[in-house]
């Protein structure tokens, strides 16, 4: 085990790297530094343990290559943004149905509400007619022929037209 004390720039050049990539080193390894006489900061490292390698640097066919592969995911993307707006239009399209669908159901809700509370009443009025003829056919011939001579006058007064004279009178 030998320590050395090396500056970020003596550490690149063992290394074979830059000194940026060195203090990147440095700092995620969390290596000892500390500040020399002359200003520059020292970095405590056993070389031999250190296991660094550098990445390959790019050709430029690898560079090419990236390059045509950025175009072709450009040229794709661009598909799809063409795609997700004729999506969308037609989505747009599907909303406006279901807004006038929903209102033309709010409407039928409505008329059905009428229609029942209609039906509700003319059954009310139907039960009422009913009672009121079984309670008639319940009474005598002669009762019922003074209760509609009563509401030939009753029904007089509400037209106000004066009743004709019957011979009884």
């Amino acid at each position: 085990m030998s320590f050395e004390s090396l500056t970020y720039a003596d550490l690149a050049d063992r290394l074979g790297t830059t000194s940026e990539a060195a203090r990147a080193l440095v700092r995620r390894l969390r290596l000892p530094r500390q500040p020399g006489n002359d200003g520059k900061v020292r970095i405590t490292v056993d070389l031999a343990e250190l296991e660094y390698r550098p990445l390959p640097a790019r050709s430029p066919g690898d560079i090419d290559a990236l390059k045509a592969r950025i175009e072709a995911l450009q040229s794709e993307l661009s598909e799809l943004e063409a795609e997700n707006n004729a999506l969308r239009a037609t989505a747009d399209g599907h909303r406006a149905d279901f807004e006038r669908e929903r209102e033309r159901s709010d409407t039928l809700l409505l008329e059905i509400v009428r229609f029942t509370a209609a039906v509700l009443s003319a059954r009310e009025k139907a039960a009422r007619l009913e009672g009121e003829l079984v309670a008639c056919r319940a009474r005598s011939w002669s009762r019922r022929l003074a209760g509609l001579r009563g509401t030939a006058r009753s029904l007089a007064q509400i037209l106000e037209v004066r009743p004709r004279p019957t011979a009884a009178a």
